[in-house]
Order: C-alpha cells, then structure tokens, then sequence
C-alpha cells in the first residue's frame, strides 16, 4: 500500500507486519523531506511512526477517541488521517497546522500546543462516554517529559482513583522533552528502561525460545505474555509507582517493534479500568543525524537533507533576542552570585543553556512545570536571591494564580523574562504571545516593560535586576533584533516608568511599545511624505505610564495612536485610553493592535500584513482616520 492512498487509519487494519513496515518507512521519508523544506518538528515525529501505526491497528477511529500531548509527535498521525497530499503545506499560511487542531480534521480529536494536557482531556472523553452509556475506546498518547508536568500528574491521580474507567495512556518514553528531561519521575523511567534484567530478556528471550524443540521459528502470541510476566519477576520495581497509583502497567515495550506493540496494545484494551503502556521509544527515529543530536533537531528550520545542516541566510542577521539575553545575564551573574536563571524545560530557546556551560550553580531547570518555576522563583527571592524566570510569552499563561498568589501579593522582586512576545508564526494560536501585556497589567505590584531593541533590552535586564520593590516583567519577541550597538558592560538601569521621544511633529501622536516602536517610526515617516508630522515616543513601560510626558503631549496635539504587538483588549493602548480618560484629556485615541481574534499559522510578516500591522497599512488608518487636513503628496 502506498502512503499516499491512505485517507482512513481504518485502511491499515489487517496489513501485515511487513506491509506496516513499508508504510512505516514511507511515513518517514515524507516527514524528513517536508521538514526539511519548510521547516517543523523532526526528532518527535520519527520517533513514534510504529507507535502510531500499532495503536491506530487496534482501534476504530470513526468511534475511538486519541488525544496527543503537545502534536510535536503527531506528523505520523496526520500523514495517515487524510493529509498526505497537503503536508507539503506544513505550518504555512492557510496550510497544514503543525499541531493537533480540531477544525482541522476529524482524526484530531484535541487540539493541544502545550504539553501535559493529554491525559486530562482523555478522561474526560471516557467520563463522558460512561456517562452517555457509550463504550468506544480513549486513548492518551504522552511523552515522559510531559509527565514532568504537574497537570499529567493530577489527571494521573484522577484517573488511578476510577477502576471502572477504561482509559489507556501511553508513555512514549525516549528521555527528552526539548532538551534531555529533568527530575525524579525521568530518572525513575529511565532505570526502568535501561535495568539490565529488562534489557536481557528483551533482547534475549525471544532468541532462546526459537531454540526450544517444536518451537523454531513458530513463536505464538503467547510469547509475548510470557515475557512481560518475565520482566515482572525480574524487576518487581518496574511499574510499581503506577500500579500503586491505580493504574494496570505495561512493559517497557520496544517502541519500533510492530509485533510486540501491537500485542502489547490489544492486551491492554482487555483490561478494566486504567491502563498504563510504557514505550521506549527513539528520539529521530530513522535519520541518524537526529538521531545523534536529539537536542538540535526537535524542530528545525529547513535544512539539507543529507547533511542536516541549515540552509544558510543570504545575508548575516543581527543576533536574536534570546542570544543577547543569555549573554548579558551571563556578564551581569558574574559579577552577581545572587542572580539565578529558571527555565521550565526551554534552556535552549530561551539561550539559558549558554548559562547553563558558563555558570551551572546559578542554573535551574525545572522540568515542563511552568507553575512550580513561579512559586520556586518566588521562594528564593524571599531569601534574597535574584531570580530571572525566562519562559515563553504563552507558556507563562500557565502560571497565572503563581504570579498573582505566590509573587505579586506578596511583593516578590521576581523577574520574568517573557520571549516570544508577540506574533511567533509558524506554531499557530497555541504559541502567539499575544496575551502577556493584558494578564499581567491588571495585576498590583508588578511592573511592565518592553525594549525597542536589543541594546535597550540590555538595560532593562539590568533594570529587572536591579528592581526591588515587587515583580518586573519584559517581554520582547522571536528572532534577531534590529543590529543595534551593543555594550559589552557598563549598562545604566533605566528610571523605572520613564518613556523617550524619538521624533517630534504637532499633528499626531504615536505611542509605540516594544518590537512596535521602530515600525512607529516608519510609519511617521510615510505620514510625513504625506505632509503629516508625528511625535514619535518610545513608552518603555505599559505600567507605570509615564503620565508625565504622555499626558501632555496628548493636551498638545489631540491624536493619539497607540502601537503594539499584542491583544487590544486589555492590552498597552487601552492603558493609554484610561489614562486620558482618568485625566479627563480632550483627546481621541486610536489603538493598533491584534483585534479579538485568533492569529493562526503563518510566517510572522503574513500575519502582521493579514492584521494591518505594517508601517503602511498603519500610515493608511491613521490618515482615514484623523483625516488631517494636510496637502496629500505624491509619493
């Protein structure tokens, strides 16, 4: 059978172990060779091919219910569902999401970007099914860095509480989230998966029974019941954390071997109540160059295929954000043994790996457990450590009552370093940093900023640092900054509140924050060619506002338009509009922003264009409307 004909996952029943190989292979060479081209997650995905192919042999999914944890590892089950001949489309505009999305495709069941959210979603399908008299199977397919997560756990404890819910999870076990896993519950998974007596009878106990008289080469399913019962007497400790949590345990299972899945899989379905398998699984399955870097090619921009090496830009790029970041927390904590960086399983892209090599003491990485960070942050600070929460824009979502409870109520000098602020691209709705400005101002006691570049980035991160009176947040965006000089030391902190006028004009006003200030610029100098003069201010911080120079300036001229690349609602222009509106100013403000919609997948540049976030889109409103009576120039 050819990849390419299959629309249904119900097409493969009764394939034969050989013919599932064949699609196996084939599901791989399409995987490398669109990501490859246009970029996406590699390691995961090739990963779990056999996994997915064994599982979907035993259910039906025009009834049976599968939730992936984060849809990192879910490629293999969209070239399957129906999606063969778009994947060339991957995480493009309009294309193929790189996620699990229920619009989508009816195959995808639960839609998820963020990690530990499997299980939970998965019992509540099964008590859903009970409750509706139903009996169709839910399965939940996880990977051990997600079980770091506090979220996997709880829903873990739920279900070993329900002995007459049937509900599977899988554990596919190949010791990486992005980066290699951290903690107890890892290290637990991996002694059971690398224990000498599992690994001799996985690898030996199949060989010694072809040996046996009248057995040869006729091995029967039973064999596979006898090695599992093998493994249990070899090593008691294997599962028992999960059994004693309520859960019926499987394996470790090999997790490219078809045969041995797809028995261990339909013995799993026999069983009542909840059913834990344990896969072990590799990381870049199939392509040795990932395999032997599972950190460099979890996701990757396209790429040779045959040498894994990157296509190189045509021309050099300034640094990126996240590399000035790690480089100047990595001056600053030198010279500071106070100062400590926590990351939530993201060291490499939030560049706190680099800390990591230079100063591991002053390093913490806690697992996929962006709560935990929070409050652990919030506790060093009340012994005077300085600690620097580096965490996604939209992973920090997770931890919102940590802020508000942990951090912010008691006036905790933690300091969040929120990358990825703004439109990310190609990750979709899941991963757009839209929302930072608006969770956050709302709260008491904590203090909001965004650079316009990376060299004022450098001295807001030794403003963060410096900052003692309760929390302080900056946020700014993906990928390179604008080649601004940097300092290699002596940066000033910045006064706490205080905005800069780039550029004056008497005909309106443009309040720009962070990654939208130098597009503010641009778009006054097209209202200029238009014979419309802006006052340009760089406003630094969304709270406090800097009242002072904003407000008159807003008496001055009248018209104010306020830039971001974030939500509208709640978001930096409405805490302009309060501000006028509380000051009682007779001025009119036209906020630019994200509207209240989603931002789906696409390049950063067609979002913004899709939004009207371009300096000439923006220049263009701003004429309709205000209207200035002003000769139009022919550009």
């Amino acid at each position: 059978m050819h990849l390419s004909d299959v629309t249904h996952p119900n097409q493969l029943h009764g394939l034969s172990i050989r013919q599932l190989e064949d699609v196996a292979r084939q599901i791989r060479e399409k995987h490398l060779e669109t990501v490859a081209a246009s970029g996406g997650h590699l390691g995961p995905g090739l990963g779990v091919v056999e996994l997915t192919l064994a599982l979907y042999q035993t259910l039906d999914l025009d009834r049976d219910k599968v939730t992936w944890d984060v849809g990192h590892q879910a490629y293999p089950h969209k070239l399957i569902t129906g999606r063969y001949h778009d994947f060339h489309t991957l995480r493009q505009k309009d294309g193929v999401a790189g996620y699990l999305k229920r619009s989508e495709s009816k195959f995808d069941h639960f839609g998820a970007g963020h990690a530990s959210t499997s299980i939970s979603a998965a019992l509540g399908m099964a008590l859903a099914r009970d409750l509706s008299g139903d009996n169709y199977k839910v399965a939940a397919i996880i990977g051990d860095g997600a079980l770091t997560g506090g979220m996997a756990l709880e829903a873990i404890n739920h279900a070993g509480h329900l002995p007459h819910t049937n509900l599977l999870v899988v554990l596919n076990d190949n010791e990486m989230s992005i980066s290699p896993n951290v903690g107890a519950i890892p290290r637990y998974l991996n002694k059971m998966r690398l224990s000498p007596p599992v690994q001799f009878l996985t690898d030996n106990l199949e060989e010694q029974f072809k040996h046996l008289p009248f057995v040869g080469e006729s091995l029967s399913p039973e064999l596979d019941r006898v090695k599992e019962g093998m493994k249990r007497l070899a090593v008691p400790k294997v599962g028992a954390v999960f059994e004693e949590l309520g859960f019926t345990y499987m394996g470790p299972v090999d997790g490219h071997n078809l045969q041995e899945l797809i028995a261990t899989f339909k013995e799993a379905h026999k069983h009542t109540g909840p059913v834990l398998v344990h896969v072990a699984t590799t990381k870049g399955k199939g392509y040795a160059i990932a395999e032997k870097d599972q950190v460099g090619y979890h996701a990757q921009s396209p790429f040779n295929l045959s040498t894994g090496k990157g296509i190189p830009s045509t021309k050099p790029k300034p640094p990126s954000y996240s590399k000035v970041f790690a480089e100047t927390l990595i001056k600053l904590a030198e010279d500071n043994p106070k100062i400590v960086g926590i990351t939530a399983a993201m060291a490499t892209g939030t560049g706190l790996d680099k800390l990591q090599q230079a100063l591991p003491k002053q390093y913490i990485d806690v697992g996929i457990a962006e709560q935990h960070a929070i409050t652990l942050a919030a506790g060093m600070a009340c012994e005077g450590m300085r600690p620097v929460a580096a965490i996604y824009s939209t992973f920090l979502q997770r931890g919102f009552d940590q802020i508000v409870h942990d951090v912010c109520i008691q006036k905790l000098p933690v300091f969040f370093c929120l990358d990825r602020a703004g439109i990310v691209g190609a990750d979709g709705p899941t991963h757009q940093g839209l929302y930072d400005i608006a969770y956050l101002r709302c709260i008491p006691n904590i203090v909001l900023m965004a650079p316009k570049d990376e060299a004022e980035m450098q001295r807001m991160m030794v403003t963060g640092i410096d900052y003692k009176a309760g929390a302080i947040a900056m946020r700014y965006p993906r990928g390179s900054g604008y080649g601004a000089p940097l300092m290699e030391e002596g940066w000033e902190p910045l006064p706490i509140g205080e905005a800069e006028v780039l550029r004056q004009g008497d005909d309106v006003l443009l309040l720009g924050y962070g990654s939208m200030v130098y597009p503010a610029m641009q778009t006054a100098e097209i209202l200029s060619e238009h014979g419309i003069e802006a006052t340009v201010v760089n406003a630094r911080f969304a709270k406090p506002l800097d009242e002072a120079l904003i407000l008159p300036l807003a008496r001055e001229i009248g018209k104010i338009v306020t830039l971001e690349e974030g939500c509208l609602m709640g978001g930096f222009g409405s805490a302009v509009a309060e501000s006028i509106l509380d000051a009682q100013v007779p001025a009119s403000v036209l906020r630019i922003g994200v509207p209240d919609v989603l931002v789906d997948h696409a390049s950063p540049d067609q979002s913004k264009a899709a939004l009207g976030l371009t300096p000439p889109q923006m220049a263009e409103r701003i004429l309709a409307t205000y209207q200035v009576e002003k000769p139009v120039l022919v550009r």
